[in-house]
């Protein structure tokens, strides 16, 4: 058919024929979709057909103008010329004409040619160039080629080619059909910036008509199966995730190579503004030729390839046609190439490229961007990269941006199938290539058309269709992380989608969406779609789309695609999301002062009648200076004082218990890490506080800061007098994070150096903030400074620095690479469980899920909105000023929305329409509230404006249009800048002095707390909020012009956190629900309101869910569902109602408003009519024009009752549906009640963008906000899409441990350097704590209160309990005798001999046992009574400071004891051996065998064998030995399960002297022993005491001693010394022994001085020093107590002989018959005393010095739990059983305890004495008689004890009469004649207690006791042990 024109239309016959035609080859498959495309489940395809053609040549086809489907007609090719070269890619004459070859070479080009690619199907990977005359080649459009050929050869130079035949001939073409141009010449070849030759955009031979292109569903079934060759998964370091969740996450300007879109990290480049051109003229390299610049060109950038003037070429060829006659421009043209990364830098700042530096273009595709894209689309297209290459984009492609974010989430979906592999050796395939692009046009369908697409949405379609498609594999693995709850069902593919299938089912998803998402498939390449996607946006083809989808599958490249985004809306969005928040500052910053808007603001003013709004703005200022006039007089002459409001009250500086109970959650973190063995925290070496805050650069949060810091009360827990501090020095303990924090930050650390004993606290408060890594930050910039900081090495290494960051979100502080352990986190606790208010606080917190949860609730309007009619406004100026930033038209307009408002209210009622039904309310509620209180309390508005430029002008233009309106003294325009003071004016500033009682006439609030009930509009500008919380008069937050863009967790929670709220519950409780009937019209007060009854009843219905609620009557809030309410409340308002022009309006916009989905009506008719005014109406002095009356003036005289204004009455709100407006006939005086007061208990409005509220309010398959599954931070990425989603039941915790595993810093986080060091998991600073809650709750207070109680807590580690109980049992009536002088320092011998022993029991521990009989002491009558101190609490203590001598447990890690303790991190643990000593006992009958553990470094205190290291013996000194450094006696302490806290540590209280210290434990505690106590020699008890009591370990003890002094002494009589010689003491010490005192006595006067700590060195060196000590058997301590010599009747001798306690010097020579009782638990020290003093034993007590015990509830030989046994069980069952049933008689089938024997009886006599011996009970003058032991029968019965042993000491007993006798295990020495001594009552009680029932039966006819005592068959027992557990015996008798 020749050379068609290519610019002519098809028919519409044509276009019926080729749809049908393609219709009906889709049909042909085999593969039949099913009706229902919406669960995209298809059948397998069986027996794929292969497709006839070529997709290269399908385009061709068309363009031929043929409609038939043949076979194409074979072309046999002419020939070459003999000897010609016939070599592909070169010329007959030899030529390479190939584009690679020639992309350096100059060629000269005639004038009026263009160089072009000619495509040759022999060799398709290459280029061939020619040059072609430009007049037979189309235009832009398609258009205007003249038919025919003219061309000329580039390789040889042959010139005058006049048919295209001809001319494929000699560039060897090869073709198998006809030769066409349309065919073959495919490329416009351009010249880069380099000078170098690359393939231009294609030449667009048909131009493109109106409907999609359907025909690349014909594809040739290719061997590549349709995957992506996509390169491997970029590498964690290198990630390309978006810097935000939208797909606007990383944008980069088009391209000209996207190589770079896989370079490591590269910066965002942007081009110079004059960039080199690429050019089609003389190719010769920028070196050689200098570039021609166009002649044409108008306003940027001319057409690639020339504009021609010409209406059309004519119909014949060359006929009057020729190069000279057209009016052509100059071949050479300008365009633009920017090669840009594929990721941007957090910081967003730009990077500008010189012109050398631009790498080069390589060889291949491109495509032309079309000049004035923006102008004529009126938007900045976004391409997002898919499958395959993108082409390079040249031309205007500063216009075009590109984003690899798609790219990079498809990849991320390839490497699903990974996290599996490793199970098997078998890979699961990943998801398709076609599957994806499948599912990103079915999630573009679902998209609304306001809404923006979600990577984290499409990460989980992908993820959830992968595993759908793979079920049963998957399965077969073991789950690692819980399944993903996903969005709702998606489909999945039972058999691989092919590529055939992809298309038409592609284009059929989209069609479900009308326009809004278009597929394009038909194109060869991605360049050629890309071209058609431009032609159509600037012919106006894409209006209405939103998605462009392209799909090319090529021949070689396989299946391609890209996302084109076309939506003026979401291009906007992207377009400003591809920089960061400070670029965008910047470039609004720039439109504001570079007079960019002045067309904005000219196109608002023209807005208002006679499109002029600054005219009705003046208008109504003269009115309100008219009316303004006349109050004012009649103000003055009634000039009464008005009320003061009795409601108001300052709450933010209270202390609440949920603080409380935070603090102690971080003190107790505090504790952990001290008490952990890593040893990183020494409290104890600590005796101080210090601290410093560190805040975010903003003013008020630090005045904030210091205004809590004033009020907390911690600067007086700290010791400082806050009364001589003032506020300016408060700032020393907190500082801004600016260059100034250098030099405080440095001199902490020096100050931490200096103190080495004080502990530092570095409070970082909003620590999300500044995440920014020092290394990436410049020099000059304030970014990476908190990293430079608080991450140095100093503080790290500094020991006494411990940090405590403080946040609402610590998102980006859990990473893979996070600093923070998650065991050193505390999370906010939840002050409600169950509805139970677990701190007792009656509050309850209003957070971003109950704002949410009002969207849901239904009980009325939501405490969350968005205004659609702002949204449809602000969209409507977006389309008309597409080049302005959307913030700036978003502000802008709602600037003028408030104004309007505020003329509104002033009496302008015709412009409501320019406002909108919200911002109308709030300006209403604004100054309506301050109306209703007679001290004009009010509320505050909250305008959150980011940019500081815009914020200013807001205040500005607010300002402006309030004093022109006379609301001058109303309400007040606050600016809130992060780096400046607050500023008010002077009638405001002395209304806040008035109700803050501020006498100060230079004080200025400082925060934005000090602003409480202040009437104002507060513009908070910054980037992000900086922690500044707001007063509770907050009652709208407007955030309407929040930057949408940034849809990540941090941001977007921030933002929302501003309206974060403590609701009192307990109010909500008090007041009772309202029914319908009490809304009635007789009273008008509780129909007027200035706010929202709706949000009432909202908060209602989320605090109060179980309680249904009709209505509140209680309100004052305005409804916004009437919009003629919004003036009911003020006075001097006409109440007639507004037009029905704004009556629908308003109707409208709510309804938009409360239906995000539902399309605003065109009229609604107004459901609620409005409440009636207030009765309290006012004259005025004339009638204004409007008919809503001007507020300024409350003031004015009342209307008479006949004014015919009142006559217009309002009817009354009803809260039933079906109750008509009812009008009231009657006015009365309103309550003048607070309308701040009421709505303390409320939360405010939030008013977000539609963007933001959508998803915000999207459903969410996990439970959880939809802000929880975006990115959580800009600095953060997602480590794997393989992720599962947050869910519900997660508590804080588990969400960190979330964020941990699943987010990694980004290279510019401060964090992404803290990698764990080989070998290890973590790198976590030991000293570093995290506290994390909600906005708003209250944390600033809660860390203070925490670094007060650590102070407290310092203290009290330096501070112990300590018994300080005055000794009992003294009589008044004892003789005052002086036996030693008062300054005697040792006693002496035989005054000690000449001192009678002291029977009494002085030590108050035992105040509950059996008193000891003694003739010089006598009770009182009412006996002992207890003090009444001691009625709550059992023993009194007091609380000591530790001395320097103090003993520790093992909680105490101070450098100079590490070596002593074994912990020092410099030596290896000390290794320890085990030992064995075996000696035999006749009371035990066998050879004990007992095992000392000795570590390495005591070895020296033992002597071992030679030949085989046997242990032999203990070494002792000799008595003469003296060393000052030395004690002699070892040092024995007996402990029970008090591994932590036994006072072991005795390194200080020995003050380094050497010492032996031995601790003796039981077998089963030695392991937990040795770990806490490594370098302490142990001795181990046998197992068969592992049961026993403390009179074993001291049984074991002695004699262990003993016979280590016989072995030590034949040891020393070898080396010559005298048995005698060898030092005989030991030390029995307890293990809660802390503190040794001595008392300064005047050796003059005798006067007690006071009582000085002193070493335990000391204390043992005095008593072993003292002159003959050897003589003495006892010697010890007195019990510490404060009250000692302030007894009455009492004198100080310094020297006694009584019962010794705790703190033993025993001497084991002298004691070697007496021994301890191995059976007893209880007072075996008072029957060791008593035996040793009967043996004749002198027993000293050194008074002048004393031991304290310090209280310690754990552990010890005191504890012990009576079990039950259960038979045919392992286990015992702790149980309770009264003592009485601790014995049973024998035989008897009582029910066994799992309890000593020894243990049973000691207690049952204990508790059941006074029982058994009755005639002994309370009879001290009748005691029992006690033989050879002393047992404790209970405090009413007295106890006398007598030896049996010859020679012995005893009590006169002649003439007393004993109440009972006690036989305990009698031996021989106990005889019938012995007993007869003493004499008994009638009637008293005989107790013989025996090992078993034959030695019972034994004693009794061997003492003969049946003479004088009648026994019967009942009175024998036994303890109520199992048989196998060897009870006790025991028979009573009385007496005859």
């Amino acid at each position: 058919m020749g050379n068609s024109y290519a610019g002519q239309l098809h028919s519409t016959r044509f276009e019926e024929v080729l749809h049908s035609s393609i219709e009906a080859s889709l049909r042909s498959n085999t593969v039949v979709p099913r009706p229902v495309f919406s669960q995209l489940y298809l059948e397998a395809e069986h027996q794929p057909t292969a497709q006839n053609g070529r997709a290269e040549n399908e385009e061709d086809d068309e363009e031929d103008g043929s409609e038939s489907n043949s076979p194409p007609i074979p072309y046999q090719m002419k020939p070459p010329p003999e000897g010609s070269c016939t070599t592909d890619g070169f010329c007959q004459a030899g030529k390479d004409l190939r584009l690679g070859s020639m992309a350096t070479e100059c060629l000269e080009v005639p004038p009026g040619f263009l160089l072009v690619g000619a495509k040759s199907p022999s060799i398709p990977d290459h280029i061939l160039v020619c040059a072609v005359d430009r007049r037979f080649l189309p235009d832009e459009r398609g258009r205007n080629a003249l038919l025919g050929f003219a061309g000329n050869c580039m390789g040889c130079g042959e010139k005058g080619f006049r048919y295209f035949t001809e001319f494929s001939n000699h560039i060897n073409l090869k073709l198998s059909t006809q030769p066409k141009k349309q065919k073959h010449l495919k490329y416009h070849l351009l010249r880069n910036a380099q000078g170098l030759l690359v393939r231009g955009p294609l030449i667009r031979w048909r131009a493109t008509d109106n409907r999609v292109r359907q025909t690349g569903a014909v594809v040739p079934a290719g061997p590549s199966g349709g995957e992506d060759p996509l390169s491997a998964p970029q590498p964690t370091g290198t990630h390309t995730h978006p810097g935000t969740h939208t797909l606007s996450g990383t944008h980069t300007h088009a391209a000209s190579a996207l190589s770079a879109l896989n370079t490591d990290a590269a910066p965002p480049l942007h081009m110079p503004d004059n960039p080199h051109a690429l050019t089609n003229g003389n190719h010769c390299p920028p070196s050689q030729q200098p570039l021609q610049q166009s002649g044409a060109a108008t306003y940027g950038r001319p057409s690639v390839i020339g504009t021609i003037t010409n209406a059309g070429p004519p119909k014949k060829r060359h006929k009057g046609w020729s190069p000279e006659s057209s009016s052509t421009s100059d071949a050479s043209t300008k365009a633009t190439t920017t090669a840009v990364s594929g990721t941007r830098p957090d910081n967003g700042a730009p990077v500008t490229v010189s012109q050398g530096s631009s790498p080069p273009l390589p060889p291949g595709e491109s495509v032309t961007v079309p000049d004035f894209l923006v102008q004529t689309c009126k938007l900045q297209p976004v391409i997002f990269t898919g499958h395959g290459k993108l082409p390079a984009l040249c031309g205007n492609s500063a216009e075009v941006l590109v984003s690899p974010l798609l790219q990079a989430c498809y990849r991320s979906s390839q490497a699903l199938p990974r996290v599996y592999e490793q199970y098997g050796a078998t890979p699961i395939q990943p998801l398709s290539t076609q599957m994806q692009i499948l599912l990103t046009v079915y999630y573009l369908v679902q998209l609304g058309p306001h809404q923006m697409p979600l990577i984290e949405d499409l990460e989980q379609i992908f993820m959830r269709s992968w595993r759908e498609s793979h079920l049963t594999e998957i399965r077969q693995y073991p789950q690692t992380h819980p399944h993903p709850q996903m969005p709702p069902q998606l489909p999945g593919l039972p058999q691989p989608l092919t590529p055939s299938q992809l298309p038409w089912l592609a284009r059929l998803a989209a069609s479900s969406s009308g326009e809004g998402v278009l597929v394009l498939d038909g194109a060869a390449s991605l360049a050629e779609g890309l071209e058609d996607v431009f032609l159509r946006l600037m012919e106006g083809r894409l209006a209405q789309t939103s998605y462009v989808v392209l799909i090319c599958m090529g021949k070689s490249q396989g299946l391609e695609s890209c996302m084109v985004v076309t939506g003026k809306h979401q291009c906007r969005a992207l377009a400003e999301s591809m920089l960061s928040p400070g670029d965008n500052l910047k470039e609004i910053s720039y439109e504001i002062y570079s007079g960019m808007t002045t067309d904005l603001r000219a196109f608002f003013n023209s807005l208002g009648p006679d499109e002029d709004m600054e005219g009705v703005l003046e208008k109504a200022s003269v009115e309100s200076r008219s009316h303004s006039s006349l109050p004012s007089t009649q103000e003055s002459a009634d000039d009464s004082p008005k009320p003061a409001c009795t409601e108001y009250r300052v709450e933010w500086h209270e202390i609440r218990a949920i603080q409380l109970a935070v603090a102690r959650k971080l003190l107790s973190h505090v504790c952990a890490i001290a008490d952990s063995s890593t040893q990183n925290l020494d409290l104890g070496s600590f005796d101080k506080v210090e601290f410093l805050i560190c805040v975010p650069p903003s003013e008020v949060t630090f005045q904030q800061v210091i205004l809590h810091l004033w009020n907390s009360g911690v600067l007086q827990e700290l010791g400082l007098d806050q009364e001589v501090l003032s506020l300016q020095q408060v700032e020393q303990y907190v500082v801004k994070l600016d260059q100034e924090a250098v030099g405080r930050i440095d001199g902490l650390i020096q100050k931490s150096k200096m103190n080495p004993y004080t502990l530092f606290i570095l409070v970082h408060d909003h620590a999300h903030w500044d995440l920014s890594s020092s290394h990436y930050s410049g020099g000059g910039s304030r970014e990476g400074l908190v990293d430079s900081l608080l991450n140095c090495r100093q503080i790290r290494d500094a020991p006494n620095i411990l940090t405590l960051h403080v946040t609402s979100f610590p998102f980006a502080l859990q990473t893979q690479y996070t600093r923070i352990s998650p065991y050193n986190e505390i999370h906010w606790p939840s002050s409600f469980s169950n509805d139970v208010d677990l701190y007792h606080e009656k509050t309850k917190y209003f957070g971003i899920s109950e704002l949410l949860e009002s969207t849901r609730s239904g009980a009325g309007l939501p405490l969350l909105r968005f205004d659609s009619s702002f949204e449809n406004m602000a969209a409507a100026v977006e389309e008309r000023f597409p080049k302005l930033h959307s913030a700036v038209i978003r502000t802008q307009l709602l600037i003028q929305h408030y104004a309007v408002a505020l003329m509104v209210v002033a009496g302008q009622a015709h412009l409501q329409k320019h406002t909108s039904v919200e911002t109308l309310e709030i300006v209403q509620c604004l100054l309506g509230s301050a109306q209703r209180c007679p001290s004009n309390h009010g509320h505050m508005v909250l305008l959150r404006v980011a940019s500081p430029a815009l914020a200013l002008v807001a205040q500005q233009r607010l300002a402006h249009v309030r004093d022109k309106l006379g609301f001058q003294n109303h309400f007040e325009v606050v600016l809130g800048n992060p780096s400046s003071a607050l500023s008010l004016g002077k009638h405001f500033l002395e209304q806040l002095k008035v109700w803050m009682k501020v006498q100060d006439p230079d004080w200025t609030p400082r925060t934005y707390l000090e602003l409480e009930a202040l009437p104002c509009i507060l513009i908070l500008a910054g980037v992000d909020p900086l922690g500044e919380s707001l007063p509770r008069s907050l009652k709208y937050c407007d955030l309407r012009v929040i930057s949408s863009a940034y849809l990540q967790r941090t941001p977007l929670e921030q933002e929302l956190g501003l309206a974060a709220y403590l609701v009192k519950v307990g109010d909500q409780d008090a007041r009772a629900p309202a029914t319908a009937s009490d809304l009635s019209e007789s009273d008008p007060d509780k129909l007027s309101s200035t706010d929202n009854e709706e949000e009432e009843v909202v908060v209602e219905a989320l605090l109060h869910k179980k309680r249904k609620r009709v209505y509140s009557h209680d309100s004052d809030c305005l409804s916004v569902s009437s919009c003629t309410s919004i003036n009911s409340d003020l006075p001097g308002l006409d109440p007639s109602p507004p037009s029905a022009s704004q009556h629908s309006q308003h109707s409208q916009s709510e309804a938009s408003a409360l239906d995000p989905d539902k399309p605003p009506p065109q009229s609604q008719p107004q459901s609620q009519s409005q409440p009636q005014a207030q009765a309290q109406t006012q004259v005025q002095a004339q009638t204004p024009p409007h008919p809503l009356p001007d507020i300024r003036d409350p003031g004015r005289a009342a209307r008479p009752e006949g004014d015919p204004s009142t006559a217009q009455r309002r009817p009354s709100k009803s809260t039933s549906s079906g109750s008509g407006g009812s009008s009231s006939t009657r006015a009365s005086t309103p309550r003048q009640r607070c309308s701040w007061a009421r709505n303390l208990n409320r939360p405010p409005v939030v008013l977000l963008p539609r963007a933001v509220y959508q998803v915000l309010t999207a459903p969410d398959a996990s439970g959880l906000p939809k802000s929880t599954a975006l990115l959580p931070h800009p600095s953060v990425e997602w480590a794997s899409s393989f992720r599962p989603l947050l869910s519900k039941m997660m508590t804080c915790t588990e969400q960190s441990l979330y964020y941990r595993q699943w987010t990694v810093p980004k290279p510019t986080h401060m964090d992404r350097s803290n990698r764990a060091p080989e070998g290890r998991a973590d790198n976590f600073h030991p000293r570093r704590l995290l506290l994390s809650g909600p906005p708003q709750v209250g944390k600033t207070g809660a860390y203070l209160q925490f670094l007060g109680i650590l102070s407290r807590m310092l203290i009290r580690l330096m501070e112990v309990d300590i018994y300080d109980e005055e000794d009992i049992n003294y009589s008044e009536k004892l003789p005052l005798v002086q036996h030693h002088q008062a300054g005697v320092s040792w006693p002496s011998m035989d005054i000690m001999r000449t001192m009678a022993f002291d029977y009494t029991i002085h030590d108050p521990k035992y105040e509950g046992i059996s008193p000891i009989y003694s003739t010089e002491y006598t009770p009182s009558e009412e006996g002992n009574p207890r003090r009444q101190e001691d009625v709550y609490l059992r023993r009194r203590t007091s609380r000591i400071k530790l001395s320097k001598y103090a003993a520790y447990n093992t909680y105490h890690h101070c450098e100079q004891c590490h070596q002593y303790m074994g912990f020092n991190p410099r030596y290896q643990l000390y290794e320890s051996t085990l030992h064995t000593f075996t000696f035999s006992h006749l009371l035990l009958g066998e050879e004990i065998q007992l095992y000392f553990i000795i570590p390495k470094s005591k070895e020296h205190h033992f002597a071992f064998s030679q030949s085989g290291g046997q242990l032999e013996s203990l070494r002792l000194p000799l008595v003469s030995d003296w060393n000052p450094d030395c004690i002699k006696s070892p040092i024995f302490t007996p402990t029970t399960g008090r591994h932590e806290h036994g006072l072991f540590n005795l390194y200080h209280a020995m003050d380094g002297a050497s010492h032996l210290h031995i601790l003796v434990v039981k077998e089963y505690e030695m392991a937990v022993y040795k770990k806490y106590w490594p370098n302490h020699i142990m001795l181990v008890l046998p197992t068969t005491f592992n049961g026993a009591g403390i009179g074993a370990a001291h049984f074991l003890i002695k004699e262990l001693s003993y016979h280590n002094l016989e072995l030590e002494r034949s040891r020393r009589v070898e080396h010559g010394s005298r048995p005698h010689d060898v030092w005989p003491f030991i030390i029995l010490a307890d293990d809660s022994c802390v503190m040794w005192n001595a008392l300064d006595v005047d050796p003059k006067s005798g006067s007690i001085g006071t009582e000085r700590n002193v070493s335990l060195k000391q204390v043992l060196q005095h008593m072993e020093s003292s002159a003959d000590i050897t003589q003495y058997g006892l010697c010890g301590l007195r019990k510490w107590s404060s009250r000692y010599g302030n007894q009455t009747g009492r004198h100080h001798e310094p020297f006694s002989r009584g019962h010794l306690h705790d703190f033993l010097l025993l001497n084991v020579d002298l004691t070697q018959n007496v021994q301890y009782n191995q059976n007893r638990f209880t007072c075996d020290d008072v029957d060791f005393n008593l035996r040793a003093h009967s043996a004749g034993l002198l027993v000293c007590r050194f008074n002048n010095f004393s031991v304290m015990k310090k209280q310690i509830t754990i552990g010890g030989y005191r504890t012990f739990i009576v079990k039950t046994k259960v038979r045919h069980k392992m286990t015992d069952v702790p149980t309770t059983v009264q003592p009485s049933q601790y014995i049973c008689a024998p035989d008897s089938k009582h029910t066994f305890l799992s309890t000593p024997a020894q243990l049973l009886l000691e207690k049952y006599l204990q508790h059941t004495s006074h029982k058994l011996f009755p005639l002994s009970a309370r009879h001290y003058s009748h005691p029992v008689l006690s033989v050879d032991c002393y047992l404790n029968l209970g405090p009413e019965v007295t106890v006398c004890f007598v030896s049996s042993r010859p020679h012995s000491i005893n009590l006169s007993t002649s003439g007393l009469l004993f109440g009972g006798l006690l036989l305990y295990f009698c031996d021989s020495f106990v005889t019938p004649g012995f007993l007869k001594k003493f004499h008994f009552l009638k009637g008293a009680t005989l107790c013989v207690i025996c090992p078993n029932r034959s030695a019972l039966r034994q004693t009794v006819v061997r003492l003969e006791l049946e003479d004088e005592w009648r026994f019967r068959l009942s009175d024998e027992f036994q303890t109520a042990n199992a048989k196998e557990d060897q009870p006790l015996f025991f028979l009573t008798g009385k007496h005859i």
